[in-house]
């Protein structure tokens, strides 16, 4: 009886632990793959019963138009991205200059995700130290978010132009990845503020009892606790780090990423209407793989994953 309790019971760090945590990722794997195939069907569905026109009331618009120019097939479009991007010999295949934008984006997105969760996490460790810190930065990290990206990206570029350090000069993707760092900044800080101060006062206070400073109840205690909150913000980061960097591309200018070829696309869009669209698709998919590569950072923190907040 106490073998079968044992193991019916295992606790999190046993054999059983990574089973589960196996089982959980196949799962939700399989329910990201289903999410894309259930939206390819209600794409063609919408554009099954909704009329070429769209749908309108009273005068109004409420449907949008469904015909092949505003709404092609999801066939059509996967076609189209196996096509060569231009008419010109040896031009390379839509697919092809989509990854290509897309490896750019992504570097640009990564420099600016690890900037953004760095400080979104040395602010959150300010604020979690201090209460006088935590009651004067919190509404101003929340305050930061109401600022729109295309006002603040002109600033961004204006204000690195200037920078001019011995042979340093400021690039244009910089700009972009300090926008990237924006958005990544906030979710990193207020989970890791939150996941910092989630540990319970019977916790903290046997800390205390153990004469244990505040550094050493943060690497045994606060750390540790704050995984299942920290690694879901780190997750949000990625992909809006991934979205300021497309909005950045297009707002500043700068070219060689996906933001741009969005943007280049959309302008043969009434004569190629798929090649737009595979764009827009590889932009959704590069949100979801950055999303996807950082829950790799949480292959190693199963003991702490139990209980994380999503």
């Amino acid at each position: 009886m106490t073998d079968l309790a044992t193991s019916t019971s295992a606790p999190v760090g046993t054999p059983a632990a990574p089973q589960r945590a196996r089982s959980g990722r196949g799962r939700r794997v399989a329910v990201g793959l289903l999410a894309v195939v259930l939206l390819a069907v209600l794409w063609e569905l919408v554009k099954l019963v909704v009329p070429d026109t769209g749908g309108h009331v009273l005068g109004a618009s409420v449907l949008p138009r469904t015909d092949d120019v505003a709404m092609p097939h999801v066939w059509t479009i996967g076609q189209r991205m196996l096509e060569p991007e231009t008419s010109a010999v040896g031009s390379p295949t839509v697919l092809s200059a989509m990854l290509q934008a897309c490896w750019f984006t992504f570097r640009v997105a990564l420099a600016g995700w690890v900037l953004g969760s760095v400080g979104g996490f040395l602010v959150a460790l300010l604020m979690q130290r201090w209460t006088v810190a935590e009651s004067a930065l919190l509404p101003w990290v929340v305050l930061s978010q109401t600022v729109p990206l295309i006002a603040l990206a002109p600033l961004v570029v204006g204000w690195g132009g200037r920078i001019h350090i011995g042979s340093f000069e400021w690039q244009r993707w910089m700009s972009v990845a300090l926008i990237a760092s924006y958005l990544a900044f906030f979710p990193v800080a207020v989970g890791a503020l939150r996941g910092l101060q989630s540990p319970p006062a019977a916790q903290v206070e046997l800390f205390r009892a153990l004469a244990a400073g505040w550094s050493r109840t943060l690497l045994g205690l606060r750390l540790p606790a704050s995984v299942p909150y920290l690694l879901p913000a780190l997750r949000l980061g990625a992909a809006t780090a991934v979205v300021g960097a497309i909005v950045a591309e297009v707002s500043t200018g700068t070219k060689g990423g996906i933001g741009r070829m969005i943007i280049s696309y959309a302008q043969s869009a009434s004569g190629d209407p798929a090649k737009p669209w595979g764009a827009i698709v590889g932009a959704a998919v590069l949100g979801l793989v950055a999303a996807g590569l950082v829950s790799l950072l949480g292959l190693g923190l199963g003991r702490y994953r139990h209980a994380e907040v999503s």
